[in-house]
């Protein structure tokens, strides 16, 4: 699903929006957005005066020619709205037929005891019921989605994330969900159906890209609540004009030098046409922007929250750090060598498979020049969540490494001393943030093994960005306080929750919520869901438990925990860009304002033609040039509008500031220049 190549450059995108342009012509479609159904009436209008002009019945003041040509202008300000939307439609309903076609009803091996997997039932994999069991063997496709109950398996989820690598599916932690469509490499699953038929998460999926689930988000429906009270007062003024016009006409003794068609004109030309025909294209793209990005929205408003966001809640392990502690120091006490230390370290770690283990081996090796040696006489006690500890029985006698506490209980059960200066360094390297494994040999204290959880590179630069934009960024981790508050230092966050607990995240959230803030996070485990359900923004891994996935709002297929910042990036993306366009938008009506007005009711008041500034042919020129100018302005700013503004990380109110000068002045600056020279052509090809 990434690296999307532009909708303009696909052929089959751009045949099929165009297609779905002229579809979209009728009536129940152009009802949805009140702006452009006003330009839809008066394109109607405009082709019914058209036809009545032909039958004699026209007004005396413009030809059959210029009202066939308003309409024809309008009709295509209809459908170059309708093709804005079906373009930024285009990418989404591409994705959902190639999903469609990787997803097969495959035979499904029903279980009625999911003890005992031998005994199953062929079933068709669409007629599985929530709560039922299935087994499912290397070589075979999952029939549905699920929680795995048995079992552990490499499976292939490429169909879904579009990433080829396998992932691990286990049993009993926090990456126990299998998704329907993907399949299994090796071994065997035990799965529960966690969906009914049609509730899949692909089925979801597949309605989400597709944009049949997108509803309008609160910030979308006031902005088009504000466009129609617009849109209503230009109505009832252009009335008004129409009105007092002939009432001016009278007055002076001459027949209305006021067209209808001309009203509509202006009507059109001053309404909010070029926002309100993009507004549900900005809105499409955004999502399709996420999709891209391998994240799964379950509804628009998510993305939308994403973008208002002001408190980032970030798990340490993956997301700050890389989540693999190393050796960078072995601290010996009470006259032990280093040396001696490292070479216990190291044969205590020679088995140890985990990457803390491995750079305990790395770091001996680089600087003593310790090697491996023989493994045959040496028996090795893995570490256990009992025991704390783990080492190596050896013809030297006893080794041990780990937690403080636990070497210091196993050193005083055989009347050994535990001594002060260990004491001091243990808490000097929790304080710098750092993991201290404590040795000992034969019951005797050989020193201190210094992990460091190591920051990702960039991080600090990326907290740095959020503060200036006001967010507040907040590390959730499991460490003690002390080594809780090194990390947060160096990594450049605000502020951090320790010792976490599901309570302590859920009371948090809460607590900023009441306080008037947005709150994002992301989680995978059961434990996280209720904070998950709780935050505003909600962005659950895919490699997650079903409870996870459930409880939040966005789905990362990646399982990225650092996918939340380009979240939030996107989210803010999406409300730059609407709000950029809506001011480019409204200022446009200052140039098109000058550019009809004069040309309308010059022949009624002759001081109007001071406000001809632009110095346009004549009045016919003038409101054709100004309405081919409101259509080809749609045209010119979809790319814009699917590809979004650029992504500035500064301050809210420099952010407007920019916008203001930018899309502001840019709004009344380009329809000057754009009208005169369209007024150009029109008026060499009029005579």
């Amino acid at each position: 699903m990434t690296n999307q190549k532009s909708p303009f450059a696909d052929q089959a995108i751009l045949a099929r929006a165009i297609r779905d342009a002229f579809k979209k012509l009728s009536p129940r479609d152009q009802v949805k957005n009140p702006v452009m159904f006003l330009v839809y009436l008066s394109a109607i209008l405009t082709t019914a005066l058209y036809a009545l002009s032909l039958v004699g019945i026209s007004e005396h003041l413009v030809s059959s020619g210029f009202i066939l040509t308003i309409a024809v202008i309008l009709w295509l300000t209809s459908l170059f709205s309708n093709f804005a939307e079906a373009i930024a439609e285009g990418r989404g309903k591409a994705q959902a037929d190639s999903l469609r076609s990787s997803r097969r009803d495959v035979t499904a091996h029903k279980l009625s005891d999911p003890s005992d997997r031998s005994k199953y039932v062929d079933v068709p994999g669409a007629t599985l019921k929530k709560g039922e069991f299935f087994v499912v063997s290397a070589g075979e496709q999952v029939s549905a989605d699920g929680e795995v109950v048995e079992g552990a398996a490499s499976v292939d989820e490429s169909a879904i994330t579009g990433e080829s690598a396998p992932v691990i599916r286990e049993a009993g932690g926090d990456r126990s969900a299998v998704t329907g469509g993907t399949t299994v490499l090796s071994d065997y699953l035990v799965v529960r159906v966690t969906q009914e038929a049609g509730s899949s998460f692909l089925d979801k999926m597949i309605a989400m890209v597709e944009g049949a689930n997108r509803k309008k988000t609160p910030n979308e429906i006031a902005l088009e609540i504000l466009l129609v009270a617009l849109s209503i007062i230009f109505v009832l003024v252009t009335a008004s004009l129409y009105a007092y016009s002939g009432f001016s006409a009278v007055q002076a003794g001459m027949g209305n030098p006021t067209s209808v068609v001309s009203l509509v004109a202006l009507l059109v030309c001053l309404a909010p046409t070029t926002i309100g025909a993009l507004l549900s294209a900005i809105g499409i793209a955004g999502m399709s922007r996420l999709n891209q990005a391998n994240v799964l929205a379950m509804s628009g408003r998510a993305i939308e929250a994403a973008g208002d966001t002001d408190v980032l809640l970030l798990d340490k392990t993956g997301t700050i750090t890389l989540g693999n502690r190393q050796a960078v120091a072995f601290l010996p006490v009470d006259g032990v060598s280093e040396e001696e230390l490292a070479d216990a370290a190291q044969l205590s770690s020679l088995a140890d498979e985990t990457p803390e283990g491995r750079s305990i081996v790395v770091l001996a090796k680089e600087r003593f020049g310790i090697r491996g040696r023989e493994l045959g006489d040496k028996t090795f006690l893995p570490f256990t969540a009992q025991t704390r500890m783990s080492g190596v029985d050896c013809q030297g006698g006893e080794i041990r490494k780990g937690a403080a506490e636990a070497v210091r209980a196993y050193v005083e059960s055989a009347g050994g001393t535990f001594t002060g200066q260990c004491e001091k360094i243990v808490a000097d390297v929790a304080r710098q943030g750092g993991t201290p494994l404590v040795v000992a040999k034969n019951h005797k204290v050989l020193g201190v093994i210094h992990l460091k959880d190591i920051i990702k590179d960039g991080v600090k630069e990326k907290f740095a960005d959020l503060r200036k934009m006001g967010i507040r960024t907040i590390m959730i981790t499991g460490d003690n306080p002390v080594t809780a508050a090194a990390i947060a230092a160096e990594a450049g966050v605000d502020d951090f929750l320790a010792e976490a607990t599901p309570e302590a995240k859920l009371e948090m959230i809460r607590k900023f919520q009441a306080e008037g803030h947005l709150v994002a996070m992301t989680g995978d485990g059961t434990n996280d869901a209720p904070a998950l359900a709780q935050a505003d923004v909600a962005v659950a891994m895919n490699s997650g438990t079903q409870a996870a996935k459930e409880a939040g709002n966005m789905v990362d297929l990646d399982s990225s925990p650092t996918k939340l910042i380009e979240i939030v990036r996107i989210g803010k993306q999406l409300l730059m860009t609407r709000g950029s366009l809506t001011t480019f938008s409204i200022a446009n009506d200052i140039a098109k304002y000058f550019a009809i007005i004069p040309a309308i009711f010059m022949t009624l008041y002759p001081g109007l033609g001071a406000l001809n500034i632009m110095r346009l042919a004549s009045p016919t020129t003038a409101i054709l040039s100004a309405l081919i100018y409101n259509a080809l302005i749609i045209v010119a700013l979809i790319p814009l509008a699917l590809r979004g503004v650029k992504y500035r990380e500064v301050p809210a109110g420099r952010l407007l500031s920019h916008n203001l000068m930018v899309y502001g002045l840019g709004g009344i600056v380009v329809p000057f220049l754009a009208i005169k020279f369209i007024d150009l052509i029109v008026a060499m090809l009029i005579l």
